[in-house]
């Protein structure tokens, strides 16, 4: 199908970890040139774009969501050169590019936070953040009750008395929006990358931006990556209406290049008509919809949230964002490896319940399945096209991730998602770089899901997402509608244009209707041509 401006309507979007995607150089950390090196996997593939997590110079205390400078390449990654030929290689690939943007805060090693540090209370240089005097007779209460994301109180003091905020690890804190050299240091940041080539923005907490002015003491308890309860009392740090301007002056920017650049929204927002603001015609693009991603795995479950994005999208005229994994949470394969209603975990340890591994993956080819046939655009995480599980039996004492130290040991966080990848089954580390070097251990059975054991393979994952990307794009399924249709209870079907997609949840096994023709199934049909358990087929109708 051609594409157009709006190719992001329906694009299926790659996310790369550039730490864990592919290392050229062995010092165990992936890199620049490695991805550019594996950008072929993803042409073969078939998805339309590849969205880099953050790439710039960072001190790496949130695996560089703690940016230092903006315009930069950290030198652990490679150069603004790597940067330029990458950005080219996909191009003549025919893949678009989005790089991560980290708006809510800074590294503390970045120049503006050395010289608020460096500048008295009260100048312009402490302006840029959010320093507050603490509260009781000698200042030394926090100036609110804000915890952080990742566990423990949002505040940290510094010898002169002042508290500054970091809603996220104490080396993150947070700037102040409501300084206009702020707003005018990030279009320039825009413009840079812009100029360089790059087709887009996923702009990480999208939400948090803009804080109530008064700093209103919040009490209620912190969920890590776990989004905002639709009915509770509106939190005073995320999804202020001030955001809004922000990015509609961001739009403007955009839209001043050819090519269609887009921004995309991670906001942990509900309900769906709150998410839907952010993707109005003058603001971003996509909003990753975290609500079908946290969806228990049932039909009315799925249905109800289906349902409830499209409608509040279609009232503002965007598509909706489908997305399943990504590296804040617990891949899908294994999530789904769980009793069905269990909340979904921030972590999962060897001490840990474990998960049924092959039920896990069974559910994750049908949730998929499901996804690539639902109209709008989509997000795959790297490594899921292997069928890739969590990490769950990683050894705590070589965890990395902030939260599982902020919060006392009680989150495991985020690791065991963010294992670097197995490219060949018999190489040093499984292919991900030239040496056994991984900047996390990668478990003994990962040499079963390397790509190099899945291509060509009948019924292997990688087949699965290969099969599926062609015929999502043959079918226009991106573009297309969803109309529901008839099924007995604990099946779930839909049609999307001429594909009927159907997946059985819990029901005895499910006859398609008289003349469908099976395109693709997450796994075999019963002899008798009918839907397992567990399963979504598509067929032509």
């Amino acid at each position: 199908m051609p594409r157009t401006d709006a190719w992001w309507r329906d694009a299926v979007i790659y996310q790369v970890y550039p730490r864990s995607f592919a290392d050229s150089d062995g010092d165990g950390m992936g890199d620049l040139p490695g991805i550019t090196g594996r950008l072929p996997h993803l042409r073969e593939l078939g998805v339309d774009a590849v969205w880099l997590s953050p790439f710039y110079p960072s001190p790496q205390h949130d695996a560089g969501y703690d940016v230092a400078d903006y315009r930069g390449v950290d030198p652990r990654f490679g150069d603004l050169g790597d940067a330029d030929k990458l950005i080219a290689e996909a191009h003549q690939l025919g893949l678009k590019v989005i790089v991560d943007l980290v708006p809510n805060h800074t590294s503390d090693e970045h120049e503006w936070f050395r010289a608020a540090l460096a500048a008295a209370p009260g100048s312009p240089e402490r302006e840029r953040y959010i320093f507050r005097d603490g509260r009781g007779a000698d200042g030394s209460e926090p100036p609110n009750s804000w915890q952080s994301v990742f566990g423990g109180r949002a505040w940290e003091r510094l010898p002169d008395g002042q508290w500054y905020l970091h809603l996220f690890d104490v080396s993150q804190p947070d700037l102040n929006w409501s300084n206009p050299e702020v707003r005018a240091e990030f279009l320039d940041v825009l413009r840079f990358w812009l100029g360089r080539g790059v087709d887009g923005f996923r702009v990480d907490v999208a939400h948090g931006l803009v804080k109530d002015g008064d700093l209103t003491d919040w009490t209620q308890p912190s969920v890590i990556l776990g989004g905002l309860e639709p009915a509770g009392p509106p939190p005073p740090m995320w999804d202020q209406e001030g955001v809004h301007e922000i990015y509609r002056s961001w739009r403007e920017v955009l839209d001043g290049y050819e090519g269609g650049r887009i921004l995309v929204a991670e906001a942990w927002v509900q309900p769906a008509e709150r998410l839907a603001r952010y993707v109005r015609p003058d603001e971003m693009h996509q909003a990753f919809n975290f609500e079908y991603l946290d969806a228990a795995w049932s039909g009315p479950a799925l249905r109800a949230v289906i349902d409830k994005n499209l409608a509040a999208n279609d009232a503002v005229g965007a598509t909706t964002t489908w997305v399943l994994s990504n590296h804040d949470v617990v891949r899908h394969a294994t999530r789904l490896g769980y009793p069905v209603g269990t909340p979904r975990q921030h972590g999962i340890g060897a001490g840990d319940p474990q998960p049924d591994a092959a039920l896990g993956l069974r559910r994750a080819r049908a949730a998929t399945l499901q996804m690539l046939g639902l109209p709008g655009s989509a997000y795959l995480y790297q490594g899921e096209e292997l069928g890739l599980p969590e990490h769950t039996t990683m050894p705590d004492d070589v965890r990395q991730d902030p939260a599982w130290e902020r919060s006392g040991h009680a989150e495991r966080g985020r690791d065991g998602c963010r294992v670097p990848l197995p490219w060949e089954a018999d190489a040093p580390s499984y292919g991900f770089g030239p040496t056994d070097a991984s900047w996390l251990p990668q478990p003994a059975a990962w040499s079963e899901y390397a790509l190099d054991r899945q291509q060509g393979v009948a019924g292997s994952t990688w087949e699965l997402y290969h099969a599926a990307l062609g015929l999502r794009r043959g079918h226009g399924l991106g573009a297309g509608a969803l109309t529901w249709q008839d099924v007995p209870a604990g099946a779930l079907a839909f049609r999307n244009g001429d594909v009927l997609v159907l997946t059985n949840f819990e029901a005895a096994p499910v006859a398609l209707p008289a003349g469908a023709r099976v395109l693709l199934s997450s796994e075999p049909l019963d002899d008798d041509g009918r839907v397992p358990v567990d399963v979504t087929v598509w067929a032509a109708l």
